[in-house]
This record gives C-alpha cells, sequence and structure tokens, in this order.
C-alpha cells in the first residue's frame, strides 16, 4: 500500500461522526450602526491616513470639482470608461468647457495601445461599488468597460463613491450588496495610493501603481 493510500484508508477508518460545518457567528463584527454622517467622517479620516485625500461634492457639482483638482496637478489627459455614465458625463462636458484635460476613452484592447496608457495618461476615473468607513476602502467591481488598469496603471486614480453606498463593515457591504448572489472574477478593496516597504520598514507611495488616490464623495 503506498503512502497516499495508507493516509485514504486511516481517513475512512477514523471515528467521531459525520463531518459538520461549524456555526458562524458574524455578530462580533458588527459595529453601531452609524449615521451616513458619521460613516462619511471615520472613512475620510481613515483613509486619508494612508494619505488618500477625499473631497465632498455633490452630484451637479462634481465635474467642477474634478477639473479644479486636476488643473492644480496640471494634468493633460483623463482616462474614462466609454459606456460608463461617469465617462458619458464628462464628454457631454467638455463641450461646453475648456477647463477640463483631454480626454481618453477606453474602447480598444490594450495591446494596441500599450505605450500610450502607460506613457501618456495623467490620471484615470472610475466608479466603485462602495466604501467602507472602519478601514477606509473603496470597493471596485472592473468590467469590460472599466478594467482594472483604469484604477492601476495612471499616476493619480481618482475614484467616485455615492455617500449612499458607504457601509461601516465589510461584512456589512457584502450583506447589503447580497455578494453571495455572485461575484465578478477580479473584486478589488483599494485603500489609499500604491504603496510598498524595503527591509528597513520604510514606506514609499506610488511604487507599483498611482501615487495619488483621490475619492470625490457624491453626497
Amino acid at each position: 500500500m503506498s503512502s497516499r493510500d495508507a493516509i485514504l484508508q486511516r481517513l475512512r477508518n477514523r471515528t467521531g461522526g459525520e463531518l459538520t460545518a461549524p456555526e458562524c457567528d458574524f455578530s462580533v463584527l458588527d459595529l453601531p450602526d452609524w449615521s451616513t454622517a458619521e460613516r462619511l467622517d471615520m472613512f475620510e479620516r481613515t483613509i486619508e491616513s494612508v494619505h488618500g485625500e477625499v473631497h465632498r461634492t455633490t452630484e451637479s457639482g462634481w465635474i467642477d470639482r474634478l477639473a479644479e483638482i486636476l488643473q492644480s496637478r496640471g494634468a493633460q489627459t483623463l482616462l474614462i470608461a466609454k459606456e460608463h455614465e461617469i465617462g458619458q458625463a464628462l464628454r457631454s462636458a467638455t463641450k461646453d468647457r475648456e477647463d477640463l484635460p483631454q480626454l481618453l476613452v477606453y474602447d480598444e484592447p490594450i495591446e494596441s495601445w500599450q505605450e500610450a496608457l502607460f506613457n501618456e495618461v495623467d490620471a484615470g476615473i472610475t466608479s466603485t461599488r462602495g466604501g467602507i468607513a472602519e478601514t477606509g476602502s473603496l470597493i471596485l467591481w472592473p468590467t469590460a468597460d472599466e478594467p482594472r488598469l483604469m484604477s492601476l496603471v495612471p499616476p493619480i486614480h481618482i475614484a467616485i463613491l455615492k455617500a449612499s453606498e458607504l457601509y461601516t463593515t465589510f461584512h456589512d457591504a457584502m450583506q447589503s450588496q447580497n455578494w453571495a448572489a455572485g461575484m465578478p472574477t477580479n473584486a478589488l478593496l483599494v485603500s489609499g495610493p500604491s504603496k510598498t516597504a524595503d527591509i528597513e520598514q520604510t514606506l514609499a507611495y506610488g511604487v507599483h501603481g498611482p501615487k495619488e488616490l483621490i475619492v470625490l464623495v457624491i453626497e
């Protein structure tokens, strides 16, 4: 009898009854039912503690705020999605104003414009699935219209977060959005700009991704 067969035989001969799944009590993960304002305050404090940046704005004023932010950083190009309402709103806005940078639409395979993406894009803007106040995290669910590279490659990542989709905890977000019913192949939690540390524990930002994470919260 091989070692493998011997191990399997011992498992078959074990005693102790049928295996059952342990009961899980998730109540320890629940925080107080904070108000939207309390969640927003916690989210802002937490994400700014790791060099993220939060700007509170409105449905009618977020494009104006975006233009101010990009102008202050000298951004000349902004990567947008083709079909998402954020990209459509920005394309419509550029018809009547000159304070927005050149819009680059992510509408072709990466293989055909990889060099331009990595060398000519100053900022990228994406939607979010929501946010987590406790950890200061954004939830991103990349799609074919908003692929992962939109938030990974540009030096500045701008994320649009609706205040109504800000949850207290990760567990709260999963329960409220019913993640058990189906998830994308690539769900992401983003907490601040990219960062890494060397063996001496010296933390550096922007080494493997965006140097800046800017969140526009739509209240």
